[in-house]
């Protein structure tokens, strides 16, 4: 039996490198907004770093396990489909897998204390979806850098 996305990402000495690959990934992916949308994520991005240093990398250490809870029926359905490219896979799949992505995040932001991360999250929660499609083919990439 093949193992689950979560006994390959999660895995001790895996996990760390998969973390700061997702970090990266959030960077460059911020990067490159443009236009009005785009602003916004970066100023909400900023601000977060800003207020609460060190708040994004403890975020993505502690999403990071959820999220591949979320992708492992997608990568299971993949693995079945025999398609080539998990990115590809995920985008024709995008609206069910950004809405699981942000299933996490939506559940973390109906926590949280913290006044400035909510108010920079619900700033973007609206466009979310458009964004985390915009990032598939690399996450895609990123999971099959590991798994496959």
């Amino acid at each position: 039996m093949a193992a689950t996305l979560q006994e390959i990402l999660l895995a001790p000495d895996t996990q760390p490198h998969v973390v700061d690959d997702c970090q990266k990934l959030i960077d460059q992916e911020v990067s490159a907004k443009s236009g009005v949308s785009g602003t916004a994520v970066k100023v909400a991005y900023k601000a977060v770093n800003t207020f609460a240093s060190g708040y994004l990398r403890s975020k993505v250490e502690q999403f990071v396990p959820e999220m591949v809870i979320q992708l492992e029926p997608f990568w299971a359905d993949f693995c079945a489909s025999g398609s080539s490219g998990f990115g590809d896979y995920l985008v024709k799949r995008s609206d069910e897998v950004s809405e699981a992505l942000l299933s996490v995040t939506d559940a973390h932001a109906a926590i949280s204390e913290k006044p400035t991360i909510l108010k920079a999250y619900h700033v973007v929660r609206g466009g979310a979806g458009k964004h985390i499609v915009a990032a598939l083919p690399n996450l895609g990439a990123l999971v099959q850098k590991y798994a496959g």
